[in-house]
């Protein structure tokens, strides 16, 4: 029997990324003002269409360049997860891919393609509904994908420059999860776990205060014990 394509429902793939990074002392995400309908004018995760002549991770890289002039390379990028709800795009069935980039104080981005603008955003300021299609829930997997993984694995560094402070990295915990560490104790953890944290045998003074080590991220892969985050830290944002 031969293969008849026309005998299946035409489906399309998409991909959107949920690129997160810290400006400002506040965690921010990437997005795009939509140039063209579906959802014009509004506010969307930057993505678009898989060409058939690309795999996913190119067509995420490609849509990112594109859309905000931004390059994959300069951030932490993973596969976040996969959405097909039937009723998602108004346009036809399509399936999106979705990506989570993580990376330090990104620049500016530049609004390109099909995007009349783009920005980022504070977390904090993208409250339900403030997105198109589905996008809400994707970012809100995106942060909690973000918040889970840097309980127990080396991410945080990700959102640092190659050599910080003990204090900067805190911050970045602190700012992820919405809450307050405890200073002594949180030097003590993250020096403490061995290959987490490489003292590059350097000092800084940009934090306004005395001499402060710097680090560099180490090879471990697996945090243990790991990271907790603390009872009092927000709720995430609502999925639906």
């Amino acid at each position: 029997m031969s293969y008849d394509p026309g005998g299946y429902p035409s489906v399309a793939v998409t991909v959107d990324l949920v690129a997160l990074t810290i400006r400002d002392d506040e965690l921010c995400a990437l997005v795009i003002r939509r140039g063209e309908a579906p959802y014009a004018g509004q506010w969307a995760l930057p993505g678009g269409f898989v060409r058939p002549d690309e795999d996913l991770d190119q067509a995420a890289t490609r849509e990112l360049v594109e859309e905000t002039g931004l390059a994959a390379e300069r951030l932490h990028l993973e596969q976040l997860a996969s959405y097909g709800a039937p009723q998602r795009d108004p346009r036809m069935r399509v399936i999106t891919v979705a990506y989570l980039g993580l990376a330090p104080d990104l620049p500016l981005p530049t609004a390109g393609g099909d995007a009349a603008g783009a920005r980022w955003a504070p977390v904090a300021e993208l409250s339900p509904g403030r997105l198109a299609f589905d996008h809400d829930r994707i970012l809100a997997d995106g942060i909690e994908r973000a918040r889970a993984k840097i309980e127990y694995t080396p991410l945080a560094t990700t959102f640092c420059p190659d050599e910080f402070t003990v204090a900067e990295l805190r911050r970045v915990y602190e700012i992820v999860w919405g809450t307050t560490l405890d200073s002594r104790n949180f030097h003590r953890k993250v020096t403490g776990a061995d290959g987490f944290l490489v003292p590059t045998g350097h000092t800084t003074t940009r934090d306004g205060g005395r001499p402060a080590q710097l680090y560099r991220r180490g090879g471990l892969r697996l945090l243990h014990p790991p990271m907790m985050r603390a009872a009092d830290m927000p709720e995430r944002l609502p999925r639906d």
